[in-house]
């Protein structure tokens, strides 16, 4: 339920239908609902419906025919009266506003009036969000590498549960917005750490279906989201749900094991021993496991321990030509996919389709759409899995510019496709970066990138923002982005069935050995590293 979390802003903060509240000093107890609307609120000319944030000074008692009924042809054609309302005078909604809660019973906008005026707060609420899982992925990337992987996730998984629960119960926007960005920061703890715990234990060979796997956990919980959001219609209600389910991961998270490569290369090998012994046993291979040693371990990771002696920061991560290269590229990457992937998914209400249907659908087309680049990066490769998807987002969101705002079968069509696509990218670049980036430096690496995603969803509602001025810019910004990253992509090396690197120098003998193919590393350097992996398989 973490990515719960982080769209279940559609449904708390989704606009309801709302207008001017009536004149507080008139009676008109007499008339039906619809007679006082009509008689104090003016018609919105563009969708003839009532206007949001204009009401009459005064109420227009001549739209009333004789019989009390009214005809929109009467206020249209009617000279008199069109001269009349014409030169009404109108106020903002000085009583506040009435809402026409049919698809939630209540959400924040309901709450605090975040209408009218106050309206970019709405936008600007999910950017503080955003901005929490910024500062979380600086903060829990570096901590990571220090304290360790479970320690963090732990952490992780007690302020989400926390942080949730009080923004459940918040008594303003403000106090909203701060438990908000706290469980920002711990959604980006959540998922920097429990990556690192499985691109670190799982063996090399059935890593891009393990990482899909994981990835598909993502695609339930957008659809748990609008399942549990179909029956708790009061925001409230609804923000304490999705909160609950991490006292739980809270709990079980305290049997998991600490990453035996972390253990070691921050010397603590007889506990790396130990999970060692303790992931063979589980996994049925118990005679490998007992034949697994300090000396053994030691002997096989001389290399990463003797690397691993300084420390090590983000700083590292632009040291030589070739990490500078991979760090510039995944930035774009993910700036670009978080950027996109966000503007598509956090406005769902502007596809004119019921919200709950709508976040089924987004979240059901994840599946084929992981099924495809998973097939695809086994057999192509990480790099043309994740050019294309970048691409054919982009070219799909583009080609919805085009398309007339009637035809919202064809608009919901043409997203969905992008965001499938998004979605692949989002699956492929979680992997790739992981094992693009040596161990020494990987939490670093991936704070980093996730921390360009972030800032990519950070800016993709402000952009939302321009739509009010050039209706079509949105979508063009949305649609550029991924278009030039997936071209930035390109210079990115493979890493198809290549062992996953421990240190810096790893990285750069890898680019060496695809500059000059014919260079081949010392034999003690291939045999260390083949007992290294070999290690590792055994416990798995």
């Amino acid at each position: 339920m973490a990515f719960g979390d982080l769209l279940e802003q559609n449904f708390v903060a989704s606009v309801p239908p709302h207008h001017c509240s009536v004149h507080r000093n008139l009676s008109l107890s007499r008339l039906s609902p619809e007679q006082v609307l009509l008689l104090t609120v003016p018609q919105d000319i563009k969708n003839s419906r009532p206007e949001r944030c204009l009401r009459y000074a005064a109420p227009q008692w001549q739209l009333l025919s004789e019989n009390g009924t009214y005809s929109p042809k009467v206020e249209r054609d009617s000279s008199d009266d069109t001269d009349d309302l014409l030169d009404a005078e109108l106020q903002g909604c000085k009583d506040g506003w009435e809402y026409s809660m049919t698809e939630m019973s209540s959400t924040i906008i309901s709450e605090w009036d975040l209408v009218c005026d106050l309206r970019s707060l709405k936008q600007m609420g999910q950017t503080i969000y955003m901005g929490g899982v910024l500062v979380g992925a600086v903060i829990f990337g570096g901590l990571s590498d220090r304290f360790g992987r479970r320690f963090l996730l732990l952490i992780s998984n007690l302020l989400m549960a926390v942080g949730g629960t009080c923004a459940a119960f918040s008594t303003s926007f403000s106090v909203f917005c701060l438990f908000r960005f706290i469980t920002g920061m711990a959604l980006s703890g959540l998922g920097l750490n429990s990556f690192s715990l499985i691109v670190e234990w799982i063996p090399t060979r059935v890593r891009t279906v393990v990482g899909t796997g994981t990835g598909y956990c993502y695609t339930m919980g957008q659809l748990i989201l609008a399942v549990v959001a179909y029956f708790i219609r009061d925001w409230r209600w609804l923000t304490l749900a999705v909160s609950v389910p991490f006292y739980i991961t809270f709990l079980y998270s305290w049997w998991f094991l600490e990453s035996a490569r972390w253990l070691v290369l921050n010397r603590k090998s007889e506990q790396a021993v130990k999970n060692l012994k303790t992931v063979a046993r589980i996994n049925g291979r118990r005679e490998e496991g007992d034949r697994i040693n300090l000396e053994m371990l030691q002997d096989s990771m001389k290399k990463e321990m003797s690397c691993s002696l300084g420390s090590y920061s983000v700083v590292d991560l632009l040291r030589t030509p070739t990490m500078r290269n991979i760090t510039i590229c995944l930035s774009a990457v993910w700036f670009s996919t978080s950027f996109a992937y966000y503007g598509l998914s956090m406005d769902l209400q502007k596809f004119g389709v019921d919200i709950y249907l709508i976040q089924v659908i987004f979240g059901a087309v994840d599946i084929p759409a992981k099924v495809v680049v998973t097939v695809s990066m086994s057999i192509f490769g990480r790099r043309p899995s994740q050019c294309a998807a970048l691409i054919l987002s982009g070219v799909t969101i583009l080609i919805n510019i085009l398309v007339p705002y009637e035809k919202q079968t064809v608009r919901t069509t043409l997203a969905v496709l992008g965001k499938g696509c998004l979605a692949a990218s989002f699956n492929c670049c979680y992997l790739y970066s992981g094992e693009l980036y040596p161990t020494v430096v990987r939490q670093n690496g991936m704070g980093w990138v996730s921390m360009m995603a972030r800032v990519g969803a950070m800016v993709a509602p402000m952009v939302l923002l321009l739509g009010e001025a050039v209706p079509w810019l949105p979508g063009f910004i949305y649609g550029v982005a991924p278009i030039l990253s997936g071209v930035v992509a390109i210079y990115l090396p493979e890493t198809l069935g290549a062992p996953l690197p421990d240190t810096i120098q790893d990285v750069d003998e890898r680019s060496c050995k695809k500059l000059i193919p014919n260079a081949s590393p010392k034999k003690e350097e291939l045999d260390m590293k083949d007992t290294n992996n070999t290690l590792f398989k055994e416990a798995a």
